[in-house]
């Protein structure tokens, strides 16, 4: 089916200027660490950009290129302005470009956070104050007010960064007005000033004209300018919606784009960037009653958009012009390309897990739980020469065994896969009436269909494979997934709970009151559902803390959800016993607590099945395990071990 059918209003190009569109998706800005030490982008950034271009969207906006190196938190992030680093970019607009899309350049300044991560470094901003960056940068700074003459440095700056973007072959810039950067630090109603930079509405928006004009004549007539913006900032201190859409109104006359987002980076990271949480698209409404108020901009929204269907009625209904999406990109980068040969509904959806924003801060590069390919763009943007075939015999159908599955088949492999339950999915199947994780649940649902469709692949479903077993297939390679099991510390009564697999499988038979034993991300997101149903939920951790897994950024958002629900999280606290009255529980300052409790859950971690995947290891010439019973971690681990193992069985080095 042609999808242009099926999408017209999404799939149909359009012009600004001089710049064509070839459709209504756009790839929003995300900031990419991995770069220089002089801070300039390499040729992994190059293809990290490159592969959302090579997907189909219309647009790649190059995510945090600040306007000058002192207008950054700190040194990891690029700017534009030094000449060392024009072929740099060159190379990097070259690769977004050649695949047809247009190339923006995110340009900012970080206003009172510039050079914030530096301690002897004085912040400056539109008024004096105290700046905290959260969960971000745990410290505080004293912000100092801008000078007259910081003021007129920062509109130069603007100019002369559109000015170089323009020339090392950028196609457009978006102005960088949201999340409580500069911009959106003037334009806030907190911005008091006594001259002529705030007070006053009119005076708040004279540095974003101000920067809007001169970014004008750097780049000249016909030269596409978006301008970033947050519709609510949805945090104290923050303006709402009626005030965005006055920002808008006064601006539309001086961009081509307003791109509608909602949140602030500090404070509202849970509104910027959508959880598992959140609802589907759950900010649109920003950018469709700023659509409904200006009549000179076209409009774009972001923001928790999953569907293809969901991406043609926005734009069919008028809601917004254009649809802007970064995480759902990362999960599919080929999602246009889907949508134009009307498989929208092969599209693997984002999970909103933060696996990919808590992986750029802890290792300055992107990774994905669905998308293995995501953080090794480079290494895989190059054809390889063709595997071997070989028989691979995979053991265990949860994500990393049908990933593992499916790459081997891609790759040319024969494949039969074995799954001791009746259906593919694994342990994560437990968590199917969870409606927060219903994205995890259709990506799981999806994996089973690929492999279930693929000819390639023999699935062999209640089958609990022995060695004997394996053996008997005469398997050139073995995948062994056969997963983990819960943990039962050697607690008196630990046999009377429940473990938390069980727990979200059967929640009818979990009591009204409940202790959970672990503030792991398993026993937390438990409390949330449990509480979502009703129970009044008691979480006990040996630790001082929420343990995140490395991923810190779902942990940030799951609070702001757990703080509106009646659960107590106790931490410090060693279980002693389990008895039919609850749970008792010693503190770090010995004392001894009693909880009370029709059901305590178990939630202390998982025992990978390593002896048991051991017994496969002299099956077959090739072996590998990976998942929970090589090392209990997250989907994206299991899935991208899967991923490479599958794809490194039948190569032997290139020149073989």
């Amino acid at each position: 089916m042609n999808g242009h059918d099926k999408y017209p209003h999404a799939l149909a190009p359009f012009t600004i200027g001089k710049q064509v569109f070839r459709n209504h998706i756009f790839s929003s800005p995300t900031g990419y660490l991995d770069i220089t030490v002089e801070s300039f982008p390499t040729e992994a950034t190059a293809a990290y950009y490159e592969r959302r271009a090579r997907g189909g969207v219309a647009a790649v906006t190059i995510g945090e290129t600040s306007v000058a190196a002192n207008a950054r938190g700190g040194n990891t992030s690029m700017y534009l302005g030094d000449p060392r680093a024009l072929g740099a970019y060159c190379a990097l607009t070259s690769a977004v470009r050649k695949h047809g899309a247009v190339c923006s350049a995110e340009i900012q300044h970080w206003g009172k956070f510039a050079n914030f991560v530096f301690p002897d470094k004085q912040c400056y901003g539109p008024v004096e104050g105290e700046a905290s960056m959260g969960a971000f940068a745990p410290v505080s700074k004293h912000v100092l007010p801008m000078s007259q003459e910081q003021i007129e440095e920062i509109i130069k700056q603007y100019s002369e960064a559109a000015a170089y973007a323009k020339a090392v072959g950028f196609n457009m810039v978006t102005v960088h007005a949201a999340h409580g950067w500069l911009l959106p630090q003037f334009m806030s109603p907190s911005n008091d000033r006594k001259d002529e930079w705030g007070g006053s509405f009119e005076n708040r928006m004279r540095l974003p004209i101000a920067v809007l004009e001169a970014v004008r004549k750097s780049v000249g007539p016909g030269f596409p300018i978006e301008m970033r913006m947050s519709g609510a900032e949805c945090c104290e201190g923050g303006y709402d919606a009626d005030y965005g859409i006055a920002i808008a109104k006064v601006l539309q006359d001086y961009v081509d784009i307003l791109h509608i987002s909602a949140g602030h980076h500090m404070h509202a990271f849970s509104t910027m960037e959508p959880s598992l949480f959140a609802p589907n698209m759950m900010n649109v409404h920003y950018a469709a009653e700023i659509k409904k108020n200006v009549q000179n901009a076209l409009v774009a929204t972001v923001g928790g958009i999953n569907e293809p269907d969901d991406i043609e009625e926005i734009i069919a209904s008028g809601k917004a012009d254009i649809v802007e999406m970064a995480r759902p990109l990362l999960a599919d980068p080929d999602l246009v390309n889907k949508m134009s040969e009307g498989r929208g509904e092969d599209v693997r959806k984002c999970l909103r897990c933060m696996t990919c924003f808590s992986s750029l801060m802890h290792t300055r590069q992107f990774h994905c739980a669905v998308n293995p390919e995501v953080g090794h763009e480079h290494a895989l943007r190059a054809a390889i020469p063709p595997a071997e075939p070989k028989k691979v015999l995979v053991i265990g159908g949860g994500p990393g065994g049908m990933q593992a599955a499916i790459t081997a088949s891609k790759n040319g492999h024969s494949v039969v896969l074995c799954e001791k339950g009746d259906r593919l999915g694994g342990a994560l199947l437990c968590e199917e009436k969870v409606p927060f994780k219903h994205l995890t649940m259709d990506y799981l649902h999806q994996q089973a269909r690929r492999v279930m469709d693929d000819p390639n692949i023999e699935v062999r479903l209640g089958v609990d494979a022995t060695p004997e077993y394996a053996r008997a297939q005469q398997a050139d390679a073995i995948i062994c997934a056969v997963g983990a099991k819960p943990a039962k510390p050697p607690v008196p009564g630990i046999e009377l709970a429940m473990t938390g697999e069980d727990a979200f499988a059967n929640i009818d038979a979990v009591g009204k009151n409940v202790v959970i034993m672990g503030a792991g991300l398993v026993g937390c997101e438990l409390a949330l559902y449990l509480a979502q149903n009703g129970r009044h939920v008691d979480v006990v951790e040996m630790l001082d803390g929420i343990s995140d897994g490395g991923n810190f950024l779902h942990v940030t958002c799951m609070k702001d959800y757990m703080a509106k629900k009646d659960i107590t999280l106790h931490f410090n606290m060693t279980v002693e016993k389990i008895g039919e009255f609850g749970l008792t529980a010693r503190a770090s300052d010995d004392q001894v607590e009693e909880f009370a409790a029709d059901t305590v859950i178990c939630a202390a971690g998982m025992v990978p099945l390593r002896d048991e995947a051991y017994e496969f290891s002299a099956c077959a010439p090739i072996f590998r395990q990976l998942g929970d019973c090589y090392l209990p971690t997250n989907i994206h681990n299991a899935v991208t071990d899967a991923y490479f193992a599958a794809r490194d069985i039948g190569r032997y080095g290139y020149d073989a």
